[in-house]
Order: C-alpha cells, then structure tokens, then sequence
C-alpha cells in the first residue's frame, strides 16, 4: 500500500542549488535540511521551489550552490501554526538527487503528476483581461493515515472544467510547481512580501 500510496505524488525538477542547506528536523535520528532550487522556465521567468532533502542523500556540510541537480520526489505540505491561524507550507521532498553536469533541455525541468481528491470548492474567476482561472486544493494521501493539501490552479479551458468538480472528486492532473510573489496584508498600513507555491495544471482528468 505504501508504494502504491507513493505513486499518487510524483515530481521531477532540475535546476541550480541556490542556496546552503539549513537545518529542518529529525526522525528517527535522520536529519532533514532544506534548501532552493532555481528552476528555469520556457520563458525567462524562473521558479524557487524549496527542497527538503535528508542528510543520508547528500552531504549537507557542503557548498553545492550553482550546482545543477535532478530531485525525484514528492510535492508534500504540512501546517504551520503562526499564532491562531496555521498556514500552508510546500516543499518538494527528495527521494532521489543526481548531479548533473550539462544539462540544456528545459522542457523537461519540472514536471509533476497528482492523483488526489478536491477538497475545497473550486474558484472560478476571471481576470481584468478576460482570462480564465480556476484555484483547486487537492488533498494527496500519503501512507500511515497522512495527506498532503496542495493548492493548484488551472487556466482556460482546464479552468472551465475544473471549475465543474465538486468537493470530494478523484482527479488526477499534470502540471509544473511554480512560485509566486504576492502581498501579504497583515494591518493597518501594514503588509509584507510572501511566496506562494502551488502547481499551474497543464492537464486535468478525473
């Protein structure tokens, strides 16, 4: 079942370390550390997708930055409690890493499959220009009773067809892990950058 279980949650991404490790956690008595990874896209745009690694896949005390890597894994989520409220918190996890020394085909860069179920009532809208948008939450069984909440969003086409799923769906989609920078209102006059992470579906099923 676990295996099975792993299979519902697949990512690949490759790009450049952007950053030294820092500490996570422990379990077991293996040590978790995080750290970026600079993921090119098509366009000149670039995506910061945070990493979670053990320590038993790589050697956390050294400098990899500017390494160019591959990381299979999985997209998980856990809460993070912020005074009363918990927000959401992504990271791919590493399963595997492989260092690479020359690596050109940037349409294979981030590539991601989810096998989950719609947790939330999905939100159409559309956007000043006309452009068609649907946010999804899906929630990713993982083994031992555990789930990962990952937030999607789909566009045109997709964006109609999703916008249709209710709430306890069995989708299975395909897309890439994307970051993006919003603005945080936290007061009176008062707001802060954050980064969202989320994956942009290319392909929806159910």
């Amino acid at each position: 079942m676990p295996d099975k279980m792993s299979e519902n949650n697949k990512v690949t991404v490759i790009g450049k370390i952007a950053e030294g490790f820092t500490y996570s956690h422990e379990v077991y008595g293996e040590g978790f550390y995080m750290t970026s990874l600079k993921v090119n896209r098509l366009s000149d745009q670039v995506d910061m997708i945070p990493v979670m690694i053990s320590e038993r896949l790589v050697d956390v005390s050294q400098d990899y930055i500017g390494e160019t890597v591959e990381i299979i894994g999985q997209f998980r989520s856990y809460n993070y409690h912020e005074g009363v409220k918990n927000r959401l918190i992504l990271s791919v996890f590493a399963r595997e890493i492989r260092f690479i020394d020359e690596f050109n085909d940037y349409t294979k860069t981030n590539q991601i499959y989810l096998n989950g179920y719609v947790c939330k009532t999905p939100g159409y809208r559309k956007t000043p220009l006309g452009r068609e948008i649907t946010d999804l939450l899906i929630a990713v069984n993982r083994p031992y009773g555990k789930s990962d909440y990952i937030p999607c969003i789909a566009w045109g086409r997709n964006a109609r067809y999703a916008a249709g799923f209710s709430v306890g769906s069995n989708i299975e989609l395909w897309g890439r892990v994307q970051s993006r920078e919003y603005t945080k209102i936290i007061g009176e006059n008062q707001n802060e950058k954050r980064v969202a992470y989320e994956v942009s579906v290319s392909k929806l099923g159910c």
